[in-house]
């Protein structure tokens, strides 16, 4: 294509230089290093997107981590669309060194005034190579922000939190606080605490737990179901429950057994105390 350009260049030029003269032919000469130069941006930019699709396909079959390709296609799109936008620069008859020369002074300039940008690179650099969380992890930052990772970018983080609502996180925020990660091992302990009446049998309640604990469907049955006195209270004795589930059963087993639990003990005539308040009224009459 830059060919068939050249070719008409040189036929449009030699008219112009017959007509008007050398001001004429330095003028079609910038034009059509304009145009060039166009031509570059639009079919580079074209082709930085197909080389994506590309490198996105052949990661996928690799099986790269999901954290690793979203962070390796970002900086792939990123740098050669910076070497594309060089490269139309250059056609207009920009010196490279110049080009070069002003990148320095900017990229101070720039480097001073986007500072923050500069550390959720960084961020997002150490988040890639100590992976405490990747994608579809169900994490909680030091901040209170929680759901399940969708992305990790070049400066954000993307979580859909359980609600449906995209939380964006800097990843030089991330990269220094506190996170929880829910999902990161494929099993988790389900732990509650019970209130029965100080009038109630201990150990007929721990039988009723146990019992009913088998039941539940979630359970994992290598792993030990643990019932104990925890603590007494004011109004009631604390009994402890733990037991183990998938990850993924956590949240549905925790509830489903907070229910079977009242029921159980209705059952078996077990109270779970709760507070109340005497009034007293006392009359001066």
């Amino acid at each position: 294509m830059e060919n068939a350009i050249t070719n008409y260049k040189e036929i449009i030029t030699s008219i112009l230089y017959e007509y008007i003269g050398k001001k004429g032919v330095g003028i079609i000469d910038f034009a059509f290093d304009i145009l060039i130069s166009l031509l570059i941006l639009f079919i580079g930019f074209k082709l930085v997107e197909v080389i994506v699709k590309t490198c996105r396909r052949i990661f996928e079959r690799s099986n790269l981590d999901p954290t690793l390709q979203t962070f390796l296609l970002s900086f792939i799109r990123l740098g050669m669309k910076v070497l594309i936008i060089f490269w139309a620069i250059t056609k207009i008859g920009v010196g490279a060194s110049s080009i070069i020369a002003i990148l320095g002074s900017a990229g101070l300039a720039l480097g001073l005034s986007l500072q923050g940008s500069l550390t959720n690179i960084a961020g997002g650099v150490i988040l890639l190579f100590m992976k405490p969380f990747q994608v579809g992890d169900y994490i909680l930052d030091g901040s209170g922000k929680e759901g399940t990772v969708q992305s990790i970018g070049i400066m954000y983080t993307k979580l859909l939190s359980i609600d449906n609502k995209a939380i964006m996180i800097p990843n030089g925020e991330l990269s220094n606080a506190t996170v929880t990660n829910f999902t990161f091992q494929n099993k988790r302990r389900v732990d509650l605490l019970i209130g029965i009446s100080y009038n109630d049998d201990i150990r007929k309640a721990k039988e009723v737990l146990n019992a009913m604990i088998l039941e539940e469907e979630a359970l994992l049955p290598e792993e030990p179901i643990e019932i104990y006195v925890n603590d007494y209270k004011d109004s009631s004795i604390e009994l402890g429950l733990r037991y183990w589930v998938s990850t993924e059963n956590y949240w549905t087993s925790r509830w489903r057994v907070l229910e079977e639990i009242k029921y159980a003990f209705d059952a078996n005539g077990i109270s779970i105390p709760f507070n109340q308040m005497d009034v007293n009224v006392v009359s001066s009459h």
